[in-house]
This record gives structure tokens, sequence and C-alpha cells, in this order.
């Protein structure tokens, strides 16, 4: 095409220079008139040509730079609409995440609470120290909840209802550090119930369980007031005269020597 472009603009310039020369260089008047028309009407006819061949090369050019871009045109329509597939995906993908933090946002929460009310059962749960009749030892909220419950039951001189929460207490927990304790005051319910045979056989499970309990010098001697009053007084010099021997120096020892002066 460039050839084609070229060749024109010579053959134009060629006829330039040949109108431009003095027609007596060459012809004669009526032949120089002539030969400029002829040559006027090549150089239009070439003229007309080299605007046909420029028409046809801008055409043939129109067509290729069309059909060159045409699949750029497609690519380019495949690539936005795969940039916008991949744009409604990520958006679907953040919703999802989102709503995944939230769901695992409120898991954390929700689990935090739950270890919260965990540590708050535990707490109610573990054991604690306690200090009574001279004794230190270990109980749970609920030992400790379960025993004061009967003490304020005997305090109210509500007998029956204290003994059936001591006995409770010593069946639900066997080996509480209140059990002698426990023991200890379910016989007095008895002895003030006057079920004396009862609270003979609490005491002496006390005194055979936790012989060295602060409470078995009075559990002894609580053992021989029962025994006089069933009228058993040979039994009662005896549990007097043991409560003696082995606790001479406490209280209950000192009232067991008063006693059995008396009853001799």
């Amino acid at each position: 095409m460039r050839a084609v472009r070229l060749l024109l603009r010579t053959s134009v310039l060629g006829a330039a220079v040949l109108l431009a020369l003095p027609s007596h260089a060459l012809f004669g008047d009526d032949e120089a008139r002539k030969a400029i028309i002829e040559l006027r009407d090549k150089v239009e006819a070439n003229r007309q040509a080299s605007d046909a061949a420029n028409r046809r090369l801008e055409t043939e050019l129109s067509r290729l730079t069309e059909e060159s871009a045409a699949p750029t045109r497609r690519s380019l329509l495949e690539l936005s609409n795969q940039i916008e597939t991949l744009r409604a995906e990520l958006a679907r993908l953040r919703g999802q995440n989102e709503q995944l933090a939230r769901e695992v946002a409120d898991l954390q929460r929700q689990q935090k609470d739950v270890l919260a009310t965990l540590d708050e059962r535990l707490r109610t749960l573990e054991p604690t120290k306690v200090q009574l009749d001279g004794a230190e030892f270990n109980a749970t909220p609920a030992e400790k909840r379960d025993f004061e419950a009967a003490m304020a039951e005997l305090r109210k001189t509500e007998f029956p209802r204290a003994a059936q929460l001591y006995q409770q207490f010593l069946q639900r927990y066997p080996d509480s550090g209140y059990t002698p304790a426990a023991q200890y005051w379910l016989g007095n319910t008895h002895y003030a119930l006057r079920e004396y045979k009862e609270a003979i056989a609490i005491y002496q499970r006390l005194i055979a369980g936790s012989p060295r309990h602060a409470r078995v010098p009075e559990a002894m001697l609580a053992i021989a007031n029962c025994q006089i009053e069933l009228k058993d007084v040979r039994a009662a010099k005896r549990s007097l005269e043991d409560l003696v021997k082995a606790h001479p120096q406490t209280e209950a020892g000192a009232t067991a020597r008063d006693r059995l002066a008396r009853l001799r």
C-alpha cells in the first residue's frame, strides 16, 4: 500500500514539472495546447485513480482494524464479565466471613458465660477450711449449709426437726469432718425428746469412731445421764468411772466425780 501511494505521488509530481516547462521548448502552439490538455487529462485521471486507491486502502485498513479489534473487544468483554463474577463471589465470601465472624464472637461470648457460670459453680463446690470443736477440716459449702441448718433448728428447740436434719446429714456426708459434732448433737436431740436408748447408741458411735474428739468426754457424761434416767444406776456408775479415768482434767471429768460421790 505504501508503494502504491509513492507511485501516485511520483506521477503527479512529474506532470507538474511538465506543466511548468515553456510550451515552445517542446512543441508548437497547437501541438503544445493539445499536449497540455492530454497531460491535464492524464493528471486528473491519475488523481482520481490515486483517490480511489486511497479510499480502497483506507477501507481495507478500516476493515482490518475492525477485524483485529473485534477479538480484542470480545476479550475485554469476557474479561469484564469475569471480573464482575469474581467481584460478586468476593462480596459473597466477605458476607460469609462477616457472618462467621459474628457467629464466632457469639460462641466466644457464650463460652465465656459458660466458663464464668462453671467457675461460680465450682467455687460453690470447692471445700473450705472449717474450725469446729478445736478441730480443723475441709468441708464443702453444701456440708456447711446442711449442718448449720440442723443447728438452727436445735437452737429453736425444734428437736424433732433438728433430729431429722442431723440424721439426713450423717447419711449424706458419712465422711464429713462435721460427723462427730453431728453425732453429738443428734444424741442431744434424742435426749431432749427422752429417747434415751437412741441417744446412748448415737453417743457410743461417736466415741468409737472419733475417740480423740473434743466432744467425747461430754458424750460419755451424756451416756451416764441417760442411764440414770433409765434407772440403770450401776451402768451409770461404770460410765462415770470410765469418764474420770479417761478424761480426769476435763470439765466433764470433774462433773463425773461429783456425780459418783452423790450416787454412792
